[in-house]
C-alpha cells in the first residue's frame, strides 16, 4: 500500500523561486534573524572568547549589491543570501536555508542566483566565509566548485573560519 510506513510516499522537492529583495525586506530580516540565532547557538563557546572578535553579524547596507530570498510555490520564504562588494570580488554573506528545507535544493538555487548576479555585475570571483561547525555548508560549496582559500582578512581573528572562492567564467 502506498503511504504506509514501509512504502512512504516520496516527498517532491519544493518548487523554489529566488526573488531579489531590498536588504530591509521583512522576510529577509526575519531569515537573517533566524540565521543569527542558529549561529549564536552553534558557536556560543567560541564567540565568548574575547580573542575571537568575530566581525559584526550583519552587513553594512552601503556595501550590499544584491539580496535575495528563496520562496516556495505558496510564497513561504525559506532561504536568504546577500552579496556585498569586497574589492574586485563580491562576498557571499548571510546565506541561510530554514532547517525543514535543507537538502531540497534551496541552497543550490540561491547560489546559482548569486553567481548569475555577480557575473551580471562584472565580478570575476565570489568569496565567502563559513565555520568549521557547518560541514553541510562546506560540502555544498565544494560540490558547487568553490575552492578553499586562506582566511579572509576581515575574519583573521575567527580562527575556525573556512573561506572559499569561485572564479566566475
Amino acid at each position: 500500500m502506498i503511504g504506509d510506513p514501509v512504502h512512504p510516499v516520496p516527498l517532491r522537492p519544493p518548487r523554489i523561486t529566488v526573488i531579489p529583495v531590498d536588504y530591509a525586506d521583512p522576510a529577509a530580516v526575519a531569515l537573517r534573524r533566524a540565521l543569527t540565532t542558529e549561529m549564536k547557538r552553534r558557536y556560543a563557546d567560541r564567540v565568548a572568547d574575547p580573542a575571537v572578535r568575530p566581525p559584526a553579524m550583519d552587513v553594512e547596507p552601503g556595501t550590499v549589491v544584491y539580496t535575495a530570498i528563496a520562496v516556495t510555490g505558496d510564497g513561504l520564504p525559506v532561504g536568504h543570501l546577500t552579496l556585498r562588494r569586497a574589492g574586485e570580488d563580491v562576498e557571499l554573506k548571510r546565506m541561510y536555508v530554514a532547517p525543514p528545507y535543507r537538502g531540497k535544493g534551496v541552497a543550490g538555487a540561491l547560489l546559482r542566483a548569486a553567481e548569475e548576479e555577480a557575473r551580471r555585475r562584472g565580478a570575476r570571483r565570489i568569496v565567502l566565509q563559513t565555520g568549521d561547525r557547518q560541514p553541510d555548508a562546506v560540502r555544498l560549496y565544494e560540490r558547487e566548485g568553490y575552492t578553499p582559500i586562506p582566511i579572509l582578512p576581515s575574519y583573521a581573528t575567527v580562527w575556525f573560519s573556512r573561506c572559499f572562492a569561485k572564479v566566475l567564467r
